[in-house]
């Protein structure tokens, strides 16, 4: 029979007072089937008559529940308790054993005397209770005298931790202004004490700091506000500090705090402001549409989205003239150009902006109102602007046969400025490389300066300059779209070379071919083309044509009885005309070829002897006559090429090298009482300008005038422009032409002159001739001149 006790004294434990056992579990008895642990096979044979001669017997153990405090400090181990056998006979045969949770490590037992000792702190926070086996054994022997059972040994807590907040610090907002008494968050401290053994884990909130803007519920750690009228503008961040005391707040408690950080988040009870009234801004009036112009501020001490603001123009004379956009980044106001501006029509403008907050909460409307409006000034300034054409844009419609210098439009453009410059117009070359066009710089008149062809180029689009005088970088464009009507200038033809056969013994009136034309011009009521014979075959006898009012015509056979012996080809010209004004045609010819044919009309041979080589002409001959005529060919062109570069002989001698052309004059001309040369009136009044020009009757030149080869023609037009640009395309024209760039050439002198001759030919024998003996005194760079126009010794003859 076993037996548990737990004796102590204060002095052996440590503490003050005694510590009582456990309640004593009254004897019981056990079968042995019954135990926790099955017997050992010593155990068997020892009890095996017991077993026999009862079928139930007492249970041996006398059993209790240990207990022992937590924290113990003291030097020696700690008393727990006692393990007794009735077995036990107190002369050391005894042994007893200890096994389980904490065996040897944490707990020991006397195996003499049974008694158990902690030798370890005992923490019930970390291990609350331990279960352990205890065993008695025969010393001598080893065997079990008692079985194998469990004990209980619980640790007693007392007060040593302090309630912690296992989530802080803790974060939380509430929304400023609110009412008293709102929740703001709840905070939980945990005591890791045994909730069950005194009030060693009961827990009490207190606010140590953060009062009177809040309070904290003792029980539960919900943390309200206790203030109204809470401003985030005045103070936005609260920090609170909590305090946990276990004990239930009673004197001698442990304690523990945490940081409660709480914001004030916002609400829109703070209408918008304009911290300035009135603003000035300044725009160039060549300032883009969408350009900035300035930008308002409203300030508003809300944040987010309740300091949302949006911009708008409510009144002012620049409402057309001006647009406002609120900037979502920053919530300002960007004034900017809603339609272009003009320092000459209007100078300044004034605008009234209003600045509001999009959103509203009802319970703050009456700290409004949530918006606010300021004046703005703004002043247009001048700038020197670019001409502008009126209109923006030129559709022009010509014909293709105008004549070249045809005013076909008047551009006009003008200085917006107040200082209205002079224009100078002219055509970017770029948008007319063709160079068909020409405008007078200083009227703006379009001009044709080039023969207009619809069927070459029906639309050009080109681009008129105009420019400032005083301020060349001042350019002005518009664009000018010119179509090109058509006028009946080309005659319709075949669309191909025509060739058909007509068989020997073809019938009067069978088709031959059917022809049909084209035209390049493009009349607007359409193509229309009517064939005829040319009148030098209208009345062949072999073949006719007719009209079939479709732009097709048929040619037919008017006889039959075709021989090939007798003509193998027929040529029938066919004349064309359209339907313009005036009435253009052409000729074209339509080859037909007598061939040999079946009874089904099917073609069989069409003179084929036309097409071999004569038999007596052998192919060696035939390449013999090709190699003569390459070889004249190579020859002519030889010796034109030779003529071409031939040079007369130019042979100086050192002595005489003078380095200069003499231009020897044969003749004189009339001076300025010769007026038949050519007419300066001509240029001034084209109109009234000859179509011959008159040719001198005393002598004529050795390079003629360039009238000669630029013929006349009269202009429609006074100017001088569509004169000149006339000439300028004929002389561009003519290949052979002289390329000089003035209108006449003089290479004669008259001698009408009040000066007389200029010329010095004949003045060796004239009466006043004149001494160039001084060219001796300018040294030897001019002795070459001294010798040519001065005497020399020896010799008394003439200069020539």
């Amino acid at each position: 029979m076993w037996t548990s006790s737990r004796m102590g004294s204060a002095k052996r434990l440590g503490f003050s007072i005694s510590i009582c056992l456990g309640s004593m579990m009254n004897l019981i008895t056990i079968v042995l089937s019954g135990s926790t642990r099955p017997p050992s096979s010593g155990q068997e044979d020892s009890l095996s008559d017991n077993q026999l001669l009862h079928q139930r017997m007492k249970r041996s153990w006398v059993w209790n529940q240990f207990f022992v405090l937590e924290e113990y400090t003291g030097t020696d181990p700690l008393y727990v308790g006692k393990l007794h056998s009735d077995m036990d006979r107190g002369d050391g045969s005894i042994k007893y054993i200890l096994s389980g949770e904490g065996a040897g490590v944490v707990f020991t037992i006397d195996d003499t005397t049974g008694d158990i000792h902690a030798i370890q702190r005992l923490d019930r926070e970390e291990r609350s209770q331990y279960t352990l086996r205890a065993q008695a054994l025969d010393r001598r022997t080893g065997r079990p005298m008692e079985p194998e059972s469990e004990f209980i040994i619980k640790i007693q807590d007392i007060n040593d931790n302090e309630p912690k907040f296992l989530d802080g610090p803790y974060v939380a907002s509430v929304p400023e202004m609110s009412p008293v008494g709102t929740s703001v968050i709840q905070v939980t401290a945990t005591d890791a004490d045994d909730p069950t053994y005194g009030n060693s884990a009961r827990v009490v909130y207190s606010i140590l700091q953060g009062q009177p803007y809040f309070s904290v519920d003792s029980r539960t750690g919900l943390i309200r506000t206790a203030l109204m009228n809470m401003d985030r503008e005045a103070k936005e961040y609260y920090e609170v500090i909590i305090q946990a005391k276990d004990m239930g707040g009673q004197l001698g408690g442990l304690a523990g705090t945490t940081t409660v950080n709480i914001t004030l988040s916002d609400v829109n009870d703070n209408p918008p402001r304009f911290p300035q009234k009135h603003y000035q801004m300044s725009v160039l009036e060549s300032a883009p549409v969408s350009s900035t112009v300035g930008r308002v501020f409203a300030k508003d001490l809300d944040e987010g989205i309740n300091a949302e603001m949006k911009y708008s123009l409510v009144d002012g004379d620049g409402l057309d003239a001006f647009d406002i956009m609120t900037d979502p980044n920053y919530q300002v106001g960007i004034i900017t150009v809603r339609k272009p501006l003009s320092f000459e029509t209007k100078k300044s403008y004034t605008l009234k902006v209003e600045g509001a907050n999009p959103h509203l909460e009802m319970r703050f409307l009456n700290l409004g109102p949530f918006r606010d409006t300021a004046t703005v000034h703004i002043s247009v300034e001048d700038v020197d602007e670019p001409p502008v054409f009126e209109p923006s844009f030129y559709f022009v419609e010509v014909p293709e046969d105008v004549d070249i210098g045809t005013t076909i439009q008047m551009i006009y453009a003008k200085d917006p400025d107040v200082t209205n410059n002079s224009i100078r117009y002219s055509i970017d070359r770029s948008s007319d490389p063709g160079r068909f066009f020409y405008v007078d710089i200083t009227t703006g008149a379009l001009m044709t300066a080039r023969p207009l062809d619809r069927e070459d180029v029906a639309w050009h689009n080109i681009t008129v300059l105009a420019v400032e005088m005083n301020n060349p970088s001042q350019v002005g464009s518009v664009a000018v779209t010119v179509r090109v009507l058509d006028v009946n200038d080309n005659a319709p033809e075949f669309p191909r070379f025509y060739e058909a056969f007509v068989c020997e013994n073809a019938k009067p009136g069978q088709l031959v071919q059917t022809v049909s034309a084209v035209d390049q011009d493009d009349p607007q009521e359409g193509q229309h083309f009517y064939y005829s014979l040319a009148p030098e075959a209208a009345h062949n006898p072999n073949f006719t044509l007719r009209d079939n009012q479709d732009n097709t015509a048929w040619i037919l056979t008017r006889r039959s009885g075709f021989r090939q012996h007798e003509q193998n080809t027929f040529y029938l010209p066919v004349l064309i005309a359209d339907n313009g004004r005036p009435m253009l045609s052409s000729t074209g010819t339509v080859t037909i070829r007598v061939c040999s044919c079946d009874d089904k009309g099917l073609l069989m041979s069409c003179n084929a002897e036309a097409y071999v080589l004569p038999v007596t002409l052998s192919r060696g001959a035939l390449i013999a006559i090709l190699a003569c005529i390459f070889v004249l060919l190579v020859l002519v062109l030889l010796i034109l090429s030779m003529r071409r570069h031939r040079k007369q002989p130019y042979v100086i001698n050192e002595d005489e090298n003078i380095h200069e052309n003499i231009v020897r004059y044969d003749d004189e001309g009339g001076g300025e009482e010769d007026t038949e040369a050519f007419d300066i009136a001509a240029l001034w009044n084209p109109r009234e300008a000859q179509v011959v020009m008159k040719s001198r009757q005393d002598m004529l030149p050795e390079i003629e005038s360039l009238s000669r080869y630029v013929p006349q023609v009269c202009t429609m037009d006074s100017s001088v422009h569509s004169y000149v640009l006339a000439k300028l395309y004929e002389a561009d024209m003519d290949l052979w032409a002289p390329p000089f760039d003035s209108l006449q050439t003089y290479m004669f002198e008259g001698n009408g002159s009040v000066a007389e001759s200029l010329s010095s030919l004949q003045s060796a024998t004239s009466d006043s001739e004149q001494n160039y003996d001084y060219l001796t005194d300018w040294g030897p760079r001019f002795k070459k001149l001294a010798e040519m126009y001065g005497a020399t010794e020896g010799n008394s003859g003439g200069l020539w």
